[in-house]
């Protein structure tokens, strides 16, 4: 069938536990299909090796409150005492253009997205155990033992929210993860809601 552009692009919501590996995930995915992956703003500094723009949008406190106030944000959260949010005009530009959006925020961010765009793809990684959460959390060499504790016990308060979500997604491989995602996002766009255009001209729906 030849493939047409969309009317309208898919929202997909990422979640995980930090160290579960979504930036690889999300890396792998983007290199096999057409994604444009929000790059979040936030108040927290740089690691080694990020750039502002590509990882994060880095604003000052003042800054973050300041978008807050206009209702510049589709949804933000604090996290270890830092704001992340996402620009809501970028968000609906793109899926306007008929681009799929990819999101990679925590559970409360999550939660207000699905206030507002009930429609959009939520899904939950994991590691294949939490013994391996913390193996990688410490193969990061980026966090103190104080800071690892508290995040991995975050991550179980998280998991918590995981009924909340679509579909679920083990990170045991990061080509396995990808392929499972890949599946969810193929079913989605075969959903007779998101085809209706393909058919419209030729058919009475």
């Amino acid at each position: 069938m030849t493939q047409r552009k969309k009317t309208k692009g898919q929202l997909i919501v990422l979640s995980g536990p930090s160290g579960v590996g979504k930036s690889t995930v999300i890396a792998e995915l983007m290199a096999q299909r057409p994604l444009y992956f929000s790059v979040s703003y936030t108040t927290r500094q740089p690691r080694t090796g990020e750039q502002d723009g590509v990882n994060y949008n880095f604003v000052s406190r003042q800054e973050f409150e300041r978008m807050i106030a206009d209702n510049e944000l589709l949804e933000y959260a604090e996290y270890v005492n830092n704001y992340y949010g996402t620009s809501l005009k970028v968000i609906r530009e793109k899926l306007d253009s008929g681009m799929d959006v990819l999101l990679d925020i925590e559970v409360k961010g999550a939660a207000k997205v699905r206030q507002s765009c009930p429609d959009a793809i939520f899904i939950f990684m994991i590691p294949p155990s939490f013994e391996e959460l913390s193996r990688r959390l410490h193969a990061r060499n980026t966090d103190n033992e104080d800071v690892i504790t508290g995040r991995l016990e975050k991550a179980r308060q998280e998991y918590k929210e995981i009924p909340n979500y679509d579909y679920l997604v083990i990170n045991d491989k990061v080509s396995n993860a990808v392929g499972e995602i890949e599946s969810i996002l193929t079913a989605a766009e075969c959903r007779v809601m998101n085809r209706k255009n393909i058919v419209e001209g030729d058919y009475a729906l």
